[in-house]
């Protein structure tokens, strides 16, 4: 078990997808970066043969990667579920569930995780989302206390934990659902950031000038392209390492031809497709 300068004992419990059943560079990095903070137990929601999962075997205490169709959360219950039967739970002070839509971390982890267990909750997180009416801590990074992980509601809400048709119910019930069931326990929250609406995806500049420390993947794909050169940006300012290895995951998932023409650096084209975004967007939603 891994200790800190803190003498906080930490599990992250990760959820990934990869829908080349592979684990690809980023990933070991982000695994990397968490196992010397902590203990990790991984589980994927896709196939993945045991070379591909020897990648990460030194970095984990245990790692899956079967297709359950439950997405992110029903990674996440399984992690939990693994840990709480092999009687490990308890070992730890804080529990993290993170998951791998995002790339990094683009700055040192330690400093973010010591931020966040400073405030005085037994819950927090990187991203707030305060939505109008289901505000909520961004689920793919959220961080939780004893008095949390090891009560009988958290293990009811875990178990309770399966397949649902669509995102938007998984947003209700499980993501949202959660910052629900914290203010239902009187559980106090805080987050280090705060994001609504789609700025976490379409602000990745912005939002790495801030200091967040991940990017949304989703953003390679996003306005057609148009931000392409917030992306590059963040790129540009990175450790060469992490670079190379988020460039190479992404044209895995999205294609190298896609990638290198997201990632231009012609003003010509970066101006054209913000102009071709532009009246996409007058001619589908107007003024």
């Amino acid at each position: 078990m891994k200790t800190n300068s803190s003498n906080i004992k930490r599990l992250f419990l990760m959820a990934g997808y990869s829908a080349q059943n592979k684990i690809n560079a980023s990933l070991v990095y982000m695994i990397k970066q968490f196992a010397q903070c902590g203990d990790v137990i991984l589980f994927m929601d896709n196939d993945a043969p045991k070379s591909e999962l020897n990648k990460i075997q030194p970095y984990v205490l245990y790692a899956n990667a079967t297709r359950h169709g439950e997405y992110d959360f029903g990674s996440y219950r399984r992690a939990y579920t693994y840990a709480r039967d092999t009687d490990i739970l308890q070992n730890y002070d804080v529990i993290y569930l993170v998951n791998d839509s995002v790339y990094g971390p683009l700055y040192p982890i330690t400093p973010y995780l010591q931020k966040m267990e400073f405030f005085k909750t037994d819950a927090f997180g990187l991203v707030y989302n305060p939505h109008k009416t289901h505000p909520h801590i961004q689920s793919w990074f959220v961080g939780l206390r004893k008095r949390v992980f090891l009560s009988s509601w958290f293990d009811e809400f875990m178990m309770s934990i399966t397949h649902q048709p669509d995102k938007g119910t998984i947003t209700y019930l499980y993501e949202q659902g959660l910052t629900r069931l914290l203010r239902k326990h009187n559980i106090k929250y805080q987050c280090i950031y705060s994001a609504s609406g789609r700025n976490i995806y379409n602000d990745v500049k912005k939002l790495y000038r801030a200091g967040m420390p991940f990017m949304k993947k989703c953003a390679f794909v996003r306005h057609d392209g148009r931000l392409g050169g917030q992306i590059s940006y963040v790129l540009r300012h990175i450790a060469p390492d992490l670079r190379n290895d988020i460039i190479t995951s992404a044209a895995e998932t999205y294609g190298a031809q896609y990638v290198s023409w997201l990632l231009t650096r012609n003003p010509i084209k970066i101006m054209y497709r913000s102009i071709k975004y532009f009246f996409h967007k007058i001619l589908t939603e107007g003024l």
